[in-house]
């Protein structure tokens, strides 16, 4: 059973989960309905799977559709769940697709291919892809150029949006980049195109700057998602100085996770330290942390409890 689709209002924090394995590298489904209940726990407006940080690249396709499958029932459209469907062939990526959203999917967030240089080539590559997938499979566009090395422009990005219904969403990643987001949202502003959803990555590392700049929210797998939540959720009321009181608490462990082809054993750790997944284990070749590593941890964890108690 699915829920409702991503559509150019969606908002709010959707999380991107990690894939829970056992210290043995198998899927560990208990810990996945752990981490899945704890999000929406944490008052997330959906999740996020089969992503990058949830090394979908590392699982067989078999294991990929059990995965979803899984979740899936798990979610039992309580919750929108977005599916990562990139894949370096396209017949490959359209066929995972169809599958995502005839199992109740409610869309796909696909990056483009790798390397790509001119704008009409990215053009031309998210034509076939939009075209074959349809207006029935709503798209969030990943904009991650520091692991794609494919840099999208804004008029690329216009161009996709006026000849594309079912492109729905931006999954804003660039940095810096808060420039792309102005632009994007001027020209909506003023009637010139229309307007798309903007959810942010990059762990929340600029989330106040963003939703300044006019975002719905982010789609990132931040360790502690119940800061996410309320920070938008207190921007949104118009609490900004509140909402950047809130963030700044959480800045110096949020930084931390956010390192680049290291944050996601940290990510894990924190979760599994918190009580919510059974390991930390990545799939090889995949990071883990040393001792002192562990040590750093303790210390900004501790921090961060300190401080929260402390403003109660």
């Amino acid at each position: 059973m699915g829920s409702e689709k991503i559509d150019e209002k969606t908002r709010g924090v959707f999380i991107i989960a990690p894939t829970p394995f056992t210290d043995d590298g198998e899927i560990d489904y208990r810990s996945t309905d752990a981490l899945i209940d704890f999000y929406f726990e944490c008052g997330v407006a959906g999740v996020t799977i089969l992503g990058v940080l949830g090394e979908a690249q590392k699982l067989t396709p078999a294991e990929a559709r059990a995965f979803l499958e899984h979740v899936m029932k798990r979610v039992d459209g309580r919750k929108p769940i977005v599916v990562g469907a990139s894949n370096p062939g396209t017949d490959n990526l359209v066929r995972f697709a169809r599958m995502a959203m005839d199992l109740g999917a409610a869309g796909l967030m696909i990056a483009p291919q790798s390397g790509m240089r001119a704008d009409d080539q990215i053009y031309a590559y998210w034509d076939e892809v939009l075209s074959r997938l349809g207006d029935g499979a709503p798209v969030c566009y990943q904009d991650y150029p520091q692991t794609t090395n494919t840099v999208t422009s804004v008029a690329v990005l216009h161009r996709l949006i006026d000849a594309f219904p079912n492109l729905v969403m931006l999954k804003h990643e660039e940095s810096p980049g808060l420039a792309k987001i102005s632009k994007l949202r001027e020209r909506s502003d003023r009637g010139e195109g229309r307007r798309v959803s903007i959810l942010v990555g990059n762990g929340g590392i600029h989330l106040p700057q963003e939703l300044r700049r006019g975002v719905d929210g982010a789609m990132t797998g931040f360790a502690y998602p119940e800061m996410l939540v309320r920070v938008c959720e207190l921007f949104f009321a118009s609490e900004v100085e509140r909402a950047e009181d809130l963030y700044d608490l959480y800045l110096p462990i949020l930084r931390h996770e956010q390192q680049l082809g290291f944050g996601l054993a940290i990510r894990k750790e924190i979760l599994r330290r918190r009580g919510i997944i059974a390991s930390a284990a990545t799939r090889h070749p995949g990071p883990t942390l040393a001792p002192r590593d562990h040590e750093e941890l303790d210390q900004l964890m501790n921090r961060l409890a300190r401080k929260l108690h402390a403003v109660g």
